[in-house]
């Protein structure tokens, strides 16, 4: 599966390399000069993306601030690139939740191994393990005993819900009203999608492994 890089970088012949490079590594690379163009697509948008590249000397906005917008709102790793080499510097930008931090001039190869191994700290970071299930809440993926279970999008939220819920009961209006869903959302779509994820698991709904109904009420994990 590709990784999303999204690049925020004025010097646009630097931008060309970096992206070109990225690629050759199997990274998928958007690259903004304009810093508001790339919150727009990271924030408002919502594009998803697994890692962030930041300059610092931006147009129209300080990097620093990009990078509190961005952890103000999202898990997500950065990052900074910058020829601001200062340790106060440095120390601010981890301040600010930065994952790293790269001084310019660097060789793009080195760049590679920096996201590589945020990625993989950030993988392990953002895994939960529960019972036989191993979440990866970053990509959004299940193994089970080792195994890829394939949920849909809601299905992953709303199992995700109920194993971090594990032991209590759920109703369905809950589980609607945490996800964020729309209010007119029935309560017998709830129980589709349990359904649905129940076959994928193997859970029977008669002598439940994981998922228990609860009698009037809804759900809860108890695996």
């Amino acid at each position: 599966m590709s990784r999303k890089v999204l690049l925020i970088e004025d010097d646009l012949s630097l931008q060309e390399l970096i992206i070109s490079f990225l690629k050759s590594y199997g990274f998928e690379t958007a690259g903004y000069a304009d810093p508001k163009k790339a919150l727009d697509r990271l924030l408002v948008e919502k594009e998803p993306f697994d890692i962030v590249v930041l300059d610092l000397m931006l147009p129209g906005m300080d990097g620093f601030d990009v990078a509190k917008m961005i952890k103000s709102q999202l898990d997500i790793p950065i990052i900074i690139s910058s020829a601001r080499t200062d340790i106060g510097n440095k120390i601010y930008g981890y301040d600010l939740g930065a994952d790293d931090y790269l001084d310019k001039p660097y060789e793009p190869r080195e760049l590679v191994l920096r996201i590589e191994a945020v990625l993989r700290r950030y993988g392990r970071k953002n895994e939960l393990v529960v019972s036989d299930f191993t979440i990866d809440e970053t990509n959004k993926t299940v193994m089970m005993e080792g195994y890829p279970i394939d949920l849909t999008r809601i299905e992953f939220d709303i199992f995700i819900l109920l194993i971090k819920n594990r032991g209590k009961n759920l109703s369905r209006d809950q589980i609607i009203g945490s996800l964020g869903l729309e209010d007119e959302m029935k309560h017998r779509t709830v129980d589709m999608h349990i359904s649905n994820i129940r076959l994928k698991i193997g859970d029977d709904a008669k002598e439940p492994r994981y998922i228990k109904s609860v009698w009037g009420i809804g759900y809860k994990f108890t695996g």
